[in-house]
């Protein structure tokens, strides 16, 4: 195993500078791209990375370490972000996705005070028993996963215009 609070930590508090860095300024071709009928834009993650620190993480935390494996955690809507109507600009969701998780990483150095706390379980609507060390690592891959999302969908943007290049670009596959 490789999990490590301290470095989950290195990871959540990083990724709204990292695309504060990234989107910011961006013009509305690069936000508003997709990959295609049915897929999210930049402006869509950002969104959902705001919806998922709100509802998903900190929530699921707690209810894990309140209710244990007692009653399975609310589901999490994944896709709640798209029925929200938001005309606030990139950089306005990213201040307050910044916000948000600083309260997030607050609330989980607050909450993980004990190392054994980690290793507390839950019930997962869909996968049964979890722990809590596995929710929080799963909060740091899914904001690599997202980082990733939104560099793939602006590549993707470029796709045509690569030429024979596209044989290199292995984003673009």
């Amino acid at each position: 195993m490789h999990f490590h609070l301290q470095e989950a930590i290195e990871v959540l508090e990083r990724t709204p500078q990292a695309l504060a860095l990234f989107l910011s300024g961006l013009s509305a071709g690069w936000l508003q791209s997709n990959e295609g009928e049915g897929t999210w834009t930049v402006t869509q993650v950002v969104d959902h990375f705001i919806e998922a620190e709100r509802t998903n993480w900190i929530p699921r935390l707690e209810f894990i370490l309140q209710e244990g494996e007692g009653k399975p955690f609310p589901p999490f809507d994944r896709f709640a972000h798209l029925g929200k109507k938001d005309d606030a600009s990139v950089e306005r969701k990213l201040e307050q996705f910044k916000e948000l998780r600083a309260l997030s990483i607050a609330k989980l150095l607050e909450r993980m005070s004990e190392e054994k706390l980690l290793e507390c379980t839950g019930y997962h609507p869909a996968f049964g028993v979890v722990k809590a060390r596995e929710l929080i690592s799963t909060w740091v891959a899914h904001d690599l996963t997202h980082i990733a999302q939104i560099a793939r969908i602006m590549a993707k943007r470029y796709s045509a215009d690569v030429g024979p290049w596209k044989a290199y670009l292995g984003i673009l596959k």
